[in-house]
């Protein structure tokens, strides 16, 4: 595998700008309709990413650069239930609470807090408006929906390596887990690509972990000031970086090059020629990563079992 080495690389992931002037609008009821959670948000944020794309590290920023420093996070929501009940953990302005209790993290966020809701390895396009990702909270109860996603070949590599170390999983168990990651990774990378139309802000973990501009436009699209630009601190959720455990800052994380760390790896491989044999994958792939699907093609050309071998 290693004549496929190449570096990875994105196409420009536009930050849409036009994304707040059009939710500004809807901004006045997106906070009425918290009511019910104990304050009055400054701002609503919804984010939709596959897991092992760095949606921690994200909403750690997010955090830390909220109106005021004042932040209520709500993590890894179940999609079709009510967040304020179905979420896995909870944190006010960065810090992880102890306590399942909302009602108290929200007193303690107060008013004119950002307020983030978290979705992982789920899309909007399972959702409308009679089944909403939300429940009661329709798509007008956040001021803008964020996509988290990074590049395939460092998404697959985490995501494959995280399964490896469940000791309870098999290699069938784990292909199973991925082949279906994939699909739905492919089908974000297509609400990605229609992030203009949709109003919605796409954000690539790639970009945002090599790029302080870039994270300095976001910030700007999303109406957050820019008090803490840097990386921040490895997120302990899913149990931190699945390559470097000892690490403690993002910025010492090879996050970049994940793929090179796992291409000898028989199961990566095998992940590797799935994924290569989908033409709509590669193509919505290349739409935001053509190395990464050129890659793919190579692999795709490459010859399969010789049947006399298996004789």
């Amino acid at each position: 595998m290693t004549s496929v080495a190449m570096l990875p690389s994105e196409a420009d992931a536009p930050h849409h700008a036009e994304t707040v002037a059009q939710t500004d609008a809807a901004g006045p009821d997106a906070g009425a309709q918290w009511r019910d959670l104990g304050l009055i948000p400054a701002r609503v944020l919804r984010l939709v990413g596959m897991r092992r794309s760095g949606n921690h590290a994200i909403c750690n920023w997010l955090q830390r650069n909220a109106p005021q420093g004042r932040a209520l996070f709500l993590n890894n929501c179940r999609p079709g239930a009510n967040p304020l009940r179905s979420h896995n953990g909870i944190e006010v302005s960065g810090q992880p609470q102890g306590s399942s209790d909302l009602q108290a993290a929200a007193r303690l966020a107060g008013d004119g807090a950002l307020v983030l809701v978290s979705y992982e390895d789920t899309l909007h396009g399972r959702y409308n408006a009679a089944r909403p990702m939300s429940p009661p909270h329709g798509d007008a109860a956040f001021d803008c929906d964020l996509l988290i996603y990074r590049s395939f070949w460092n998404w697959s590599a985490s995501l494959l390596k995280k399964l490896q170390a469940n000791p309870d999983y098999r290699s069938g168990d784990r292909m199973a887990v991925a082949a279906r990651a994939l699909a739905t990774y492919g089908d974000l990378l297509a609400e990605v690509q229609a992030a203009a139309e949709t109003g919605r802000v796409a954000i690539c973990y790639d970009r945002w972990c090599r790029d302080e501009l870039y994270r300095a436009r976001l910030l700007a699209d999303l109406g957050l000031p820019m008090t803490d630009n840097a990386l921040g601190p490895v997120q302990a959720y899913g149990g931190g970086s699945s390559f470097q455990k000892d690490a403690d800052r993002a910025e010492d994380l090879a996050s970049q090059d994940r793929w090179r760390q796992m291409l000898g790896d028989s199961e990566y491989q095998a992940l590797l020629r799935l994924a290569a044999l989908d033409p709509v994958l590669r193509a919505r792939i290349g739409a935001q990563f053509p190395e990464d699907a050129a890659r793919l093609a190579r692999i795709a050309a490459l010859p399969g079992f010789d049947a006399e071998d298996l004789t």
